[in-house]
């Protein structure tokens, strides 16, 4: 059982028959009046999301959610295809069971998916990745006293914000978690 008051983001909870997915929370605690969570949460199975507010001694049943590491094979444009690299088992997901993770995977790339009850419901890119830049523009001589930033497009199709240095051909570090550069490598 876990309360109201030990919510934290991640965590899965059972409310109502439904699974849910802390996604953001806030611990309130107003001048006057009894102290509230107030939690954006997302029901696993069906991928709804809702803004509620809680109790902080309100007690819910913990979800049991297994984990397992597997590798991304291809899109045939409808699904993104994983595989279990111990059983070679396929499975077929969804857009938005992957939207977060697809963004910084490549074929053959390894994803951590999320199960309940034997049903996936989403898929994690690992923290850091290496991507390499296959568009940006020139970086300019000058302005760059604040630090200048510009967009540059990574070979999995997605636009991260990066300092001028950083040409095309450059091999950088992305933390999947912020979507931030870290890195040149």
């Amino acid at each position: 059982m876990i309360q109201a008051g030990e919510f934290r983001k991640g965590i899965t909870f059972v409310m109502d028959g439904d699974v849910w997915q802390i996604i953001d929370f806030q611990h309130v605690k107003p001048g006057k009046g009894a102290a509230f969570v107030r939690a954006k949460i997302r029901n696993v199975l069906s991928g709804g999301a809702k803004e509620i507010t809680f109790n902080p001694t309100e007690r819910f049943e913990k979800a049991v959610i297994e984990t397992k590491e597997m590798q991304y094979l291809y899109s045939d444009g409808e699904l993104y295809h994983f595989m279990d690299t111990a059983t070679y088992e396929q499975l077929p997901l969804s857009y938005e069971s992957v939207e977060e993770a697809i963004k910084y995977l490549r074929e053959n790339d390894t994803a951590v998916i999320r199960f309940f009850q034997g049903k996936a419901f989403e898929v994690q890119a690992p923290n850091f990745v290496e991507l390499e830049v296959t568009e940006t523009e020139p970086g300019v001589k000058g302005d760059t006293a604040q630090g200048a930033t510009k967009q540059a497009i990574v070979e999995t199709g997605v636009s991260i914000s990066v300092p001028l240095f950083v040409n095309i051909g450059d091999r950088i570090k992305i933390d999947t978690r912020t979507g931030e550069y870290l890195s040149r490598v």
